[in-house]
């Protein structure tokens, strides 16, 4: 893990005196007593059996003796998805290309569209199942200077923090949500690609906001993970609250890096 300021990165520009240089300080194997847990239930609903899990992940957070409100639901869920991707496309672009400058006169290719061109002169080779429709869309994209760029940043921010995250939990004196991270691991097929049901890391990931994830159990047989994940600069919370439930339930496997899995 990374903590500080990285002069190549804006968003890190806030980090003198909210992080730490030793994070290891804020394990409390009782940190989840006192704490208030909101259960953003927008997250779930896509797999019976994940619900089942996280139903008696709440309880066992429950009995170590934190409140939990339920549901605590983010209300602008759905709501900057069209956004998000706008904003998506336009740092691809913009970061994938700085990347690929830095590299030289020697790289094999200095930005997205030299990448494109490649692909489709290639495209038996390179694409022969699945197309690149996410890098034409961004390669059409302009300078982050572009006003549609600085409106979709502007939306997202606001609705991922003001009037999502940091709204539900002033409105319920919250410590942290929690929902699924996701469902269990998924195929990907030629065909129809992925097949990925659900699981919520949106919001955090879209505000900038921290966002840990830890074993919840397993469904027949393959892992689920349980996401606390809270305000700006929040790490020293999230991280004695994730413990605390790491330690009471021992979920976690080691991983046996097979060649195919044996479903339960």
């Amino acid at each position: 893990a990374l903590t500080g300021i990285d002069a190549r990165d804006n968003a890190t520009k806030d980090s003198p005196g909210k992080s730490f240089a030793d994070y290891k300080k804020f394990l409390d194997a009782n940190g989840l007593k006192g704490a208030r847990i909101g259960v953003h239930r927008k997250g779930f609903a896509f797999n019976d059996a994940v619900d089942k899990l996280m139903g008696d992940s709440i309880d066992i957070i429950k009995r170590r003796g934190a409140t939990v409100i339920d549901p605590a639901d983010i209300p602008t869920q759905g709501k900057f998805d069209d956004s998000e991707l706008e904003v998506l496309l336009y740092e691809f672009k913009a970061d994938l290309n700085s990347y690929l400058t830095s590299l030289g006169p020697r790289a094999p290719v200095k930005s997205l569209k030299e990448i494109i061109d490649f692909n489709e002169q290639y495209k038996d080779r390179e694409m022969p199942y699945f197309g690149q429709d996410l890098f034409t869309k961004a390669q059409a994209k302009g300078p982050l200077t572009d006003k549609p760029y600085r409106d979709a940043l502007a939306k997202n921010h606001r609705m991922s923090r003001k009037e999502g995250i940091d709204f539900v939990m002033d409105k319920n004196k919250l410590d942290a949500l929690i929902a699924p991270t996701g469902g269990p691991a998924w195929t990907t097929d030629w065909i129809n690609g992925d097949h990925f049901a659900g699981g919520y890391s949106t919001a955090s990931a879209v505000a900038g906001y921290p966002h840990i994830t830890v074993p919840a159990g397993y469904v027949r047989g393959l892992p689920v993970g349980i996401s606390f994940f809270g305000r700006a600069w929040s790490e020293p919370t999230l991280i004695k609250l994730a413990f605390a439930f790491e330690q009471a339930t021992k979920a976690r496997r080691a991983p046996q890096f097979l060649s195919t899995a044996k479903l339960d």
